[in-house]
């Protein structure tokens, strides 16, 4: 779950401006900041952690940090009095789930709330879906299977095609805020990665949903090759008191 706010305060700078299509690029520029993906990560963490009601937990962060970018759908969700599911497509579902990998310790455990905390908003199924196959990305690095098996059970249950590498992706890619357009791809970017660092240099590089792209990819790299500690602390410099302490961090 660090690994995903990592990866959200990296490509906070590079989503609309600042852009690159390499791997050479500065880390933590200036402006970085963290945005909705920290804040909702946060918040469902919260929520599953101490057994706060998911949309109480979202609605207490959502007040404390309101001008995040939070999405134009999400946040019509939040200033509706009436809060139903809308039938989203987007990314918001997977950059939020990266504790219920962490959380859960069984395969029918990590797809249950993984769906349960996604179709509060996106109860479209590929929204549930890229929540589930991010979710499963960081259980199955948590008991140590191989990228192989983690590519081919995403492969098998999902049918998403994680044959590119991220050279091949870069070249025809197109900044998109579709889950079904950054889930696969921010998998792609973990797989083809040699290090923590190195993934989140891929899903930068490939110029699109800057953020969230590192945010799922930084939350599946860290159940991999563990957390970052220099990274980590480099983004503690940015985060307030009341999410480093919910994080266990004082």
């Amino acid at each position: 779950m660090r690994g995903a706010i990592i990866g959200d305060i990296i490509g906070s700078t590079y989503e609309f401006r600042n852009s690159v299509n390499s791997k050479e690029f500065e880390l933590f520029p200036y402006g970085s900041t963290f945005t909705d993906d920290t804040v909702l990560t946060i918040a469902v963490y919260d929520s599953l952690k101490n057994n706060i009601p998911l949309e109480k937990s979202f609605m207490k962060w959502i007040e404390k940090y309101p001008d995040r970018g939070y999405g134009g759908m999400f946040f019509k969700w939040i200033l509706s009095r009436k809060k139903e599911p809308y039938g989203s497509k987007g990314n918001g579902s997977a950059m939020r789930v990266s504790s219920v990998g962490w959380l859960y310790d069984t395969e029918e455990e990590v797809l249950r709330e993984s769906k349960r905390v996604s179709e509060i908003t996106h109860n479209h199924i590929e929204g549930i879906e890229t929540a589930q196959a991010v979710a499963m990305c960081i259980y199955l690095s948590r008991i140590k299977k191989s990228k192989e098996e983690i590519r081919e059970y995403i492969e098998s249950k999902f049918k998403y095609d994680l044959s590119k590498s991220v050279d091949e992706i870069r070249e025809g890619y197109s900044r998109s805020e579709l889950a079904i357009d950054t889930v696969p791809e921010s998998i792609i970017c973990f797989l083809d990665s040699d290090s923590f660092e190195d993934s989140i240099r891929n899903s930068i590089s490939l110029n699109g949903d800057s953020d969230t792209l590192a945010c799922i990819t930084g939350s599946i790299s860290e159940a991999y090759y563990g957390l970052d500690i220099e990274l980590w602390e480099r983004a503690k410099e940015y985060l307030p008191e009341d999410m480093m302490e919910v994080l266990g961090e004082n």
